[in-house]
């Protein structure tokens, strides 16, 4: 398995939002990066314009990086990226999982795969990956990385000396990786915070003010610890970047899209259409999880019943309040 010393090439797949940010900060640190994509003449856009017009408009890729949909062009990367949508994984490791290159997988993706409940660690072993598999979440808005700003992310790795290689490889003047074997942890924290930033989103958009939205995220973030904890997360792990560092920002920033789907479903009572929004398949995930683990989480569960249609939202927001008194 190729984890040489020196990186010479970085594969990134996924050409949306994350995955072309994470691509530009990778050619900007000074390595040669294959960028893939599913859209043929997408990627042959991009490669001529050096620019992702969809998804990053005005943002100047180098000639380092090379866009293209063709999957043997990643063969003699040294790590390999995984951008894609959490729900989408499983089957594209089912239709291209033989044709990757055999190096680390570096997972991207912030979900519970809503049919199964699997971590993205958990799909990737079942269908038989053998090699290193590192996981990279935390509080980072693409837009902010594409454009050179200071940000700091979970970078998980069982392997102390796989991860310190790539932690070394990977980050740069403008993207610092913090390093920790709680593979599960972080996958937690990245999936979980989506949920309670639509949480927030509902509250902030059906003007329940903002002592509601601290609440929510407060006892949003007890409510994942508790799972995130029963299941082998570390409980320095929650209160890093990757747990409550990313629920900060996409509990209070219109950047996420997590919130910002609450926000107008809360002020229009109507889901929109648009951008993919991890947080509505996690959502029922992780009651399906709760239920699993015998841990009582009464705001997911108010997400999942909105989300599915089985509350509105004054309905919501009565039942959390006439749940009974306890102890913090």
């Amino acid at each position: 398995m190729n984890t040489c010393g020196r990186m010479h090439r970085v594969g990134v797949v996924g050409a949306g939002a994350f995955g072309s940010a994470l691509a530009w900060t990778f050619s900007q640190a000074g390595h040669d990066v294959v960028l893939w994509g599913r859209d043929p003449d997408q990627m042959a856009l991009l490669q001529a314009r050096r620019e992702n017009c969809r998804y990053l408009p005005d943002v100047r890729f180098s000639e380092k990086l090379k866009a293209t949909s063709a999957l043997a062009d990643l063969q003699d990367v040294s790590v390999l990226l995984m951008v894609v949508p959490a729900q989408t994984l499983a089957g594209f490791l089912t239709a291209y999982g033989a044709a990757l290159p055999d190096c680390p997988l570096v997972l991207c993706a912030k979900g519970i795969e809503s049919s199964s409940g699997l971590l993205q660690s958990q799909i990737v072993k079942n269908h038989g990956r053998a090699g290193d598999v590192a996981v990279l979440s935390g509080p980072g808005f693409a837009g902010e990385i594409a454009s050179g700003k200071p940000t700091a992310l979970s970078f998980a790795c069982a392997s102390p000396l796989v991860g310190r290689l790539l932690q070394r490889q990977l980050s740069s003047a403008s993207l610092r990786l913090y390093l920790t074997q709680d593979v599960t942890g972080v996958q937690l924290g990245g999936a979980l915070k989506n949920v309670y930033a639509i949480a927030c989103g509902l509250a902030v958009g059906a003007d329940l003010g903002e002592s509601a939205r601290a609440a929510l995220m407060t006892r949003g973030f007890a409510e994942m610890s508790k799972l995130a904890l029963k299941m082998g997360a570390k409980a320095d792990t929650l209160t890093g970047l990757s747990g409550l560092g990313d629920l900060a920002l996409t509990c209070t920033s219109r950047q996420s899209r997590n919130f910002a789907f609450g926000e107008a479903l809360g002020r229009l009572g109507e889901f929109g259409q648009g951008k993919t929004v991890e947080g509505i398949a996690t959502a029922q995930a992780t009651i399906a999880l709760a239920q699993q683990q015998e841990v009582d989480m009464p705001i997911a569960r108010t997400v999942a019943d909105v989300l599915g249609g089985d509350a509105t939202i004054p309905e919501a927001l009565t039942s959390l309040m006439a749940r009974p008194l306890r102890q913090e």
